[in-house]
């Protein structure tokens, strides 16, 4: 009883700091938001406390362990020969995780071309739509993001950026950050327990259009609001759809093995200067001091909402694969609801660096509407952090 009160009071919180945020309350959809947050119950709940939803999520993550197989069939023929210091623990991280992204940006790019996922999404989107009266942009904008990365997703509605009022573009720029690549998903699924991270993904959509729509409500007009599919990929043929996609998959391992490097050595030299400074004490502690009562909030025993609370500090400033390494280190020591609601948590790209990706993006199709993101970058990112907060409290309550 009382974790269902906690939950409905983080709710009530999160609710109210958005609705604060909000540039024009008289317009929020609360029948779409409605709508959305019993979804989002339904959702968790069938997937965690059925026998349907725990077999539905056995089915998926087999067929992505299945892909991580095939995936690493060609890892190791390129690096198989490898000789390690430390034959007991061959285990290298960019090889065994990172690389993997390579094979499964490929099935996207080629699943891309067939106008398999286009269609899939357009129509899931419009359903969306449809039920909770939003745009069909944004809801298309908000499923397109569960398949493809921050950059991909807002290049696949480049042709609509015309009719993207500010607004509308901090809706489908929170979707983007508020969301995961699938290419990325088989990575996580190595690090972080398998259930939390799918059922984190529809969850993560519902609560960045959830969040969104409170802060930056949108009325359109029906001419206003088209959906086409038509430019979504360059490639001319299957195999050139291949390379486009490994491609791409081998830029973002490079990019994320850059920025872990970046970020994991930085976070040494910043605790080497705090406990310079002030003895034992670390940025994790400090992060997870600020952090501490939204864990509480969010169902975390009251033990472990230090630890809890510095992962997920740790998640913003840095990215989600820093924390994910330091949940995986700690979870020997943590209960399984705190696992649950930090994986959930950290099972998104709402982080500080993601603000230069996304105006970087947007600036690139539309310059002037790039300096709109970059102006409320900050908002931003308090907004999906709290699409985070949403996604893991409500996972919270069934676990």
């Amino acid at each position: 009883m009382l974790d269902i009160i906690l939950a409905i009071a983080a709710i009530a919180i999160i609710f109210s700091i958005a609705w604060f945020m909000s540039n024009d309350r008289q317009n929020i959809p609360y029948k779409g938001i409605a709508f959305m947050l019993i979804a989002q119950l339904i959702i968790t709940w069938f997937m965690f406390n059925t026998e349907i939803g725990k077999l539905i999520i056995e089915g998926i993550s087999a067929a992505f362990n299945k892909l991580i197989e095939f995936g690493r069939s060609g890892v190791d023929f390129v690096v198989g020969g490898l000789a390690f210091l430390d034959p007991d623990d061959p285990s290298v991280f960019f090889f065994d995780v990172l690389l993997i992204i390579i094979f499964f940006a490929t099935i996207l790019s080629v699943l891309t071309y067939l106008k398999i996922l286009p269609i899939i999404i357009k129509y899931l989107g419009g359903f969306i739509s449809k039920i909770t009266g939003l745009p069909k942009i944004e809801s298309f904008n908000a499923v397109n993001s569960m398949f493809f990365g921050q950059s991909e997703a807002l290049l696949a509605i480049k042709s609509q950026f015309h009719r993207v009022t500010e607004n509308r573009l901090y809706i489908v720029s929170a979707s983007a950050m508020g969301s995961v690549s699938a290419s990325i998903v088989g990575a996580y699924l190595q690090m972080i327990p398998e259930q939390y991270v799918l059922v984190a993904i529809p969850l993560n959509m519902f609560s960045g259009l959830i969040l969104a729509s409170i802060i930056a409500p949108v009325s359109v007009e029906d001419e206003d609001d088209d959906v086409d599919i038509d430019e979504v990929t360059d490639s001319k043929s299957v195999f050139e759809a291949m390379a486009n996609g490994a491609l791409d998959g081998g830029k973002i391992a490079l990019i994320v093995a850059t920025m872990l490097i970046a970020f994991l050595a930085s976070l040494e030299l910043i605790n080497f200067i705090i406990g310079a400074v002030i003895p034992g004490v670390t940025l994790e502690g400090i992060l997870g001091w600020i952090f501490s009562p939204l864990a509480f909030l969010m169902g975390v025993p009251a033990g472990e909402i230090s630890d809890a609370g510095s992962i997920m500090g740790l998640k913003v400033i840095t990215n989600e694969f820093v924390a994910m390494g330091q949940l995986n280190e700690a979870m020997a020591g943590l209960s399984e609801k705190t696992i649950g609601v930090i994986s959930v948590f950290l099972t998104s790209f709402a982080n500080f660096s993601s603000i230069g990706i996304i105006a970087g993006t947007v600036a690139g199709i539309n310059n002037e509407k790039g300096k709109i993101v970059s102006r409320f970058g900050m908002k931003l990112l308090v907004g999906t952090t709290m699409a985070s907060l949403l996604s893991a409290t409500i996972a919270g309550l069934f676990i």
